[in-house]
């Protein structure tokens, strides 16, 4: 590990002689930890953490988190300015080079990622394998997975360009993946790629567009959608990330590692939140009725969720939600919705919230997937199709961190260990002797 060793702890076993001294490691920014590899061997017990909450599995250089104050950076930019000033492309050269890039290398780089987003014509086929009423994630776990067997030249997990061109496709490509299943599940025709376009237009094209009409990509709308995907494109360790990570130590490639990513992020408990808000806005229904469901919400008795609060690491206000709001009101002001029913029952549970002592106690402030369902549902995006553009998004970080974890030779293949609570020895007993 490369942070500096700035103090020591000593662990005694009660009731032993032994004792373990062990090194408090220190980052750039955050909390300390301690280094308790050596914990087993020397006295013999493991570390019980479910969830892994309160234990670093990787040294990374990539994204920073402090939930307490609300800051999210990559690579040390806080996301407040790459909102502002950056754009996705160049937010994808960041993280996986760590610098900002100069006009030259931007054009490079951007240009290198639109070489690559065209699907082997073959891969067509795997859609007609789906039921066309088929979850767009189901189809993106599959077709990803499936690139390993189209893409042989860069499956060498060691060699430096594989790993570069992999990235380049798995990028270029998910966007193509994503709109063609939503094609599929509607009944469209497949729309190809259009490299004239930038990264967002060229998604929303896929798309809205048909080969009967001309489509023209509204710039607000593509800014906003460039914004969802920067806001979207890493988390540090989350569920999916760490999913990544997993199965790339066990050196498996790139291509499977998103797919398993992708399944990981399926999950209503991680990319499927901003549905879950946009169902839970519907059931309230009216500003009036906010009263009522948040004191179902507060019921311990009841099964009511405020979903769109809270984060399992920011205990106070989600940067990213509050960039996403603004983006909500330019969105919807564009299509002329403005006064939104749902928007407006939003801000009003957000204001009744934010201000109830139950939830202020609690640190439950919103997060990005309160707004996020919102403008996604006013850009023409089904609900299920919200998780695979949080897939399209994350893709860049997943790809960032599996090729960190590749070059950290202090990475090893993941094996957590366990607190084994089942039946202790016994013998087999006859079928004729069982009670």
């Amino acid at each position: 590990m490369s942070g500096t060793t700035q103090k020591t702890v000593t662990i005694t076993l009660d009731g032993t002689n032994r004792k373990l001294t062990i090194p408090l490691m220190s980052g750039t920014a955050g909390a300390d930890v301690f280094d308790i590899r050596k914990l087993y061997n020397e006295l013999g017990v493991f570390t019980y953490d479910p969830g892994y909450g309160a234990t670093a599995s990787c040294e990374s250089k990539v994204t920073y988190i402090d939930g307490d104050v609300g800051i999210l950076q990559y690579r040390g930019y806080p996301i407040e300015q790459l909102a502002h000033h950056s754009n996705f492309l160049e937010v994808c050269y960041l993280l996986l080079n760590g610098e900002l890039p100069n006009k030259a290398k931007a054009d490079e780089f951007t240009k290198g990622v639109m070489h690559h987003t065209m699907l082997h014509e073959q891969i067509r086929s795997f859609y007609n394998g789906f039921r066309r009423d088929a979850h767009p994630m189901a189809v993106m776990c599959g077709v990803v997975g499936a690139l390993s067997a189209f893409y042989h030249d860069s499956l060498d997990i060691n060699d430096p360009e594989s790993r570069r061109i992999s990235a380049f496709r798995l990028i270029a490509k998910l966007p193509t993946i994503a709109a063609w299943a939503h094609k599929y599940t509607i009944g469209q025709p497949f729309m190809y790629p259009r490299n004239d376009l930038t990264y967002a237009e060229n998604f929303l094209y896929m798309f809205h567009a048909v080969p009967t009409e001309e489509y023209k990509v509204n710039p607000v709308l593509s800014r906003a959608m460039d914004l969802i995907m920067i806001l979207h494109a890493d988390h540090e360790q989350n569920a999916s990330t760490s999913t990544v990570r997993l199965a790339g130590s066990t050196g498996a490639n790139p291509f499977a590692c998103i797919a398993a990513g992708i399944a990981s992020l399926w999950g209503p408990a991680h990319g499927g939140a901003n549905e879950a808000v946009l169902k839970m806005l519907a059931d309230i229904g009216h500003v009036d009725n906010i009263p009522e469901f948040l004191s179902e919400v507060k019921d311990k008795n009841n099964h009511a969720k405020l979903m769109g609060f809270g984060h399992r690491v920011y205990k106070n206000y989600d940067p990213r939600a509050k960039i996403i709001q603004q983006a909500c009101h330019d969105v919807l002001k564009e299509l002329g919705i403005e006064g939104d029913p749902l928007l407006d029952l939003a801000m009003a549970l957000e204001k009744i919230a934010l201000t109830d002592p139950y939830f202020i106690d609690r640190k439950l402030y919103p997060n990005v997937d309160f707004y996020s369902g919102i403008i996604l549902k006013a850009m023409g995006f089904p609900t299920s199709m919200f998780t695979a553009l949080f897939a399209l998004s994350r893709t860049v970080g997943w790809i960032t961190q599996w090729q960190e974890l590749i070059q950290d030779p202090e990475q090893r293949i993941g094996r957590p260990r366990q607190i084994y609570t089942g039946p202790a020895e016994r013998d087999y007993v006859g079928m004729a002797d069982r009670t």
